[in-house]
């Protein structure tokens, strides 16, 4: 193959092999096998308008599979998404600096477009990141310490370091690549990482209460690859209470959890429903409170505006009493709310598939269920908000005992999503040093542990019920104390520093 075409060829193999590093595939050191390819492809190239093209390549060879699932939610959504993420890419690959100093230019520079990920388009669409395919992994440890965000520039820093100029250079290398000489500066940059594990080793993680709840998560099964308007919302709540009547006093659990949509309720509120009956019903029989999710109409939610819809998390008591709520904040482009739809509805885009928009809710993001003669804090992310790291921190932020993820992945077919998002809920359990017990209504429903573990986890389509006891936890992590920015900060500083170094006299 021809050096013309061999390099991007080479710069979207490494995307690819990024992409296969995630769930479900899931195999993780691809990650760093796929940027030191993209290194290799993007070599010393002076010319920015070929790092670009190098850098748009890499970027379609990650984004294009590893949000395949997309297409179900908005076909032309997902083409444009991933163009728009790969061009994030491409532009990092422009910006960074050529020559020894590249080496740390370019994890700081690719590492920086995934925090810009984090918040933009739409707040944020942070879904197939670097760090999603390194929960499986030896670097999810370092989410305690800098998140998301230290972990992706770390898997960037290795694979660019791994290709890029090396204190050494052996001799075959040098046959291969006339002109290659030693640099000091990727060992450096991979000595900071030795630095950074150990600090991940030592650092604060929580700790143990010393008391457990027994948790029982209802997934009620059913199909996947089903939009809400296909299925009668009747059918999903029957789906849950037949599978929560499996569960009996034997079980002896402190606390029952159904995921996000199990209950839609129209033009009434909740609290006297048919659908509130069937719970409170079901919550009386086991003499333990309820936290299911509902959709309703906002004029009966805490801010009312007529029209649209909330997303809810909702506490029901045995006694028939709704005590608590919690109204999901960050919602769903083109799931829940179609940004500019006036505009596109202008232009013939199949606004209808989302007929209403859902208005975000305000924190904090905790409820509370009386278990045992205490009130037991859950800190709540509903559906696709356990993408986002400042959401777990919100969750965790009112000194939450453990962390929920209720949420709904039936409209995709396959697993991509569902299995980036079990990796999410990792990442987050780590984040904050707390429990998550996710539940979903056709998968994949699971408990994590703080240390990233993954316990009891259901297959798709399947009606389960899973029983755990669950540890409640305290204590602070530095990643919830401090958040992104400083590594973001200390991101920007390392790309400047690349940049103007090498510009000043011997």
């Amino acid at each position: 193959m021809s050096l013309r075409f061999g390099r991007p060829a080479a710069a979207l193999a490494g995307g690819v092999l990024v992409a296969l590093s995630m769930p479900p595939w899931g195999f993780w050191p691809l990650a760093i096998v796929g940027v030191a390819v993209f290194e290799y492809a993007l070599g010393d190239e002076p010319s920015r308008r070929k790092r670009a093209l190098y850098g748009l390549a890499f970027g379609a060879g990650w984004f294009y599979p590893a949000m395949a699932w997309m297409w179900f939610l908005t076909a032309p959504g997902y083409l444009v998404t991933a163009m728009l993420f790969a061009g994030f890419h491409a532009a990092a690959a422009a910006i960074a600096p050529t020559g020894p100093w590249r080496t740390i230019g370019r994890p700081a520079a690719h590492a920086l477009v995934e925090a810009v990920r984090l918040v933009f388009p739409f707040g944020g669409v942070p879904v197939a990141t670097l760090a999603i395919g390194q929960a499986g992994g030896p670097l999810l440890g370092l989410a305690r310490v800098g998140g998301v965000v230290l972990i992706a520039w770390v898997v960037f820093q290795i694979g660019f370091a791994l290709t890029g100029p090396a204190p050494a250079v052996p001799r075959l290398a040098a046959k291969r690549r006339p002109g290659a000489s030693g640099q000091p500066h990727g060992m450096v940059a991979l000595g900071a990482i030795v630095v950074l594990f150990v600090l991940a080793a030592v650092a604060p993680e929580g700790r143990d209460t010393g008391t457990t709840v027994r948790v029982a998560a209802v997934q009620g099964g059913g199909e996947q690859g089903t939009r809400a308007l296909d299925v009668p919302s009747d059918l999903v709540t029957a789906a849950h209470v037949a599978a929560t009547e499996t569960i009996t006093a034997a079980d002896a659990v402190d606390l029952v959890v159904w995921p996000e949509n199990a209950i839609d309720v129209d033009d009434e509120p909740f609290e006297g429903s048919r659908d509130y009956e069937l719970v409170a019903e079901q919550a009386a029989r086991l003499g333990v409170p309820f936290v299911v999710g509902v959709t309703e109409d906002s004029e009966f939610s805490r801010y009312p505006e007529p029209g649209r819809f909330v997303n809810a998390q909702v506490v029901v008591l045995p006694d028939g009493r709704v005590t608590d709520r919690y109204e999901k904040v960050q919602i769903v482009p083109f799931g829940e709310y179609v940004p500019l739809r006036g505009l596109l509805e202008a232009v013939g885009a199949p606004v209808d598939q989302v007929p209403s928009d859902a208005i975000p809710g305000r924190d904090p993001a905790v409820v509370s269920a009386p278990v045992g003669g205490r009130d037991v804090r859950l800190g709540t992310m509903i559906s696709w908000e356990v993408f986002f790291g400042d959401r777990g921190q919100a969750a965790a932020s009112p000194g939450a005992d453990l962390l929920i993820n209720p949420t709904n992945g039936a409209s995709y077919t396959w697993t991509i999503l569902q299995g980036q998002q079990v990796a999410s809920s990792r990442l987050r359990a780590v984040e904050q040093g707390r429990w998550v017990v996710q539940v979903a209504p056709t998968g994949f429903s699971a408990f994590v542990s703080p240390g990233g573990d993954v316990h009891d986890r259901t297959g798709t389509r399947e009606q389960a019920v899973i029983i755990r006891d669950v540890p409640l936890r305290s204590g602070s992590t530095w990643y919830h104390t401090v958040g992104d920015w400083p590594w973001v900060t200390a991101l920007v500083l390392l790309l400047a520093t690349a940049h103007l170094l090498p510009r000043r006299p011997r």
